[in-house]
């Protein structure tokens, strides 16, 4: 019996140590003020949206969607979606890696009046693991994927690995 509880208790040790699942994890990084956008919507030729990728410039150049347009997180400036449109109620969609920089990006173009925005639940490794195209700097289709971190590529089940 005490051989039993022991096995019980370390199940629920071991449990807090498990790896949590990719919606989990996205679930625990959520600020719910941004509607999550997804992959599937967004690759339906109906969805007409502007694509802002929230992502360095090398992961940028490594991968992004077909005419997102790179905006940065560390260097964004709200001036460049401005340039892209002045219209505040265009759809928006802003991506990252999972989603956790294109929510912060997203909710300053809300804040600055945006109305129509969205982040890309899962962001560009969602996508990937949907197998949905990528393109390169050079506009060419491409396998790889910039991971952020080693870390991170665990959330990468297709492609090529770059980090």
């Amino acid at each position: 019996m005490k051989l039993f509880f022991v096995f019980i208790i370390s199940l629920f040790v071991f449990k807090g140590y498990t790896q949590a699942s990719f919606s989990e994890f996205l679930e625990q990084h959520n600020g719910h003020n941004i509607p999550y956008m997804s992959v599937q919507e967004l690759s339906m030729p109906k969805t007409q949206a502007i694509v802002l990728d929230a992502r360095e410039k090398n992961e940028f150049e490594t991968s992004h969607l077909k005419n997102a347009l790179h905006v940065g997180y560390h260097l964004f400036e709200l001036d460049s979606v401005i340039k892209i449109t002045s219209d505040r109620s265009s759809k928006i969609v802003v991506y990252c890696s999972v989603g956790i920089r294109s929510a912060k990006i997203a909710s300053k173009l809300k804040k600055s009046g945006f109305t129509d925005v969205y982040n890309l639940y899962g962001g560009i490794f969602e996508w990937k693991n949907n197998d949905f195209p990528l393109y390169n700097s050079k506009n060419t289709k491409t396998d790889s994927i910039h991971t952020y971190s080693k870390k991170w590529s665990k959330w990468v089940n297709n492609g090529t690995k770059v980090f």
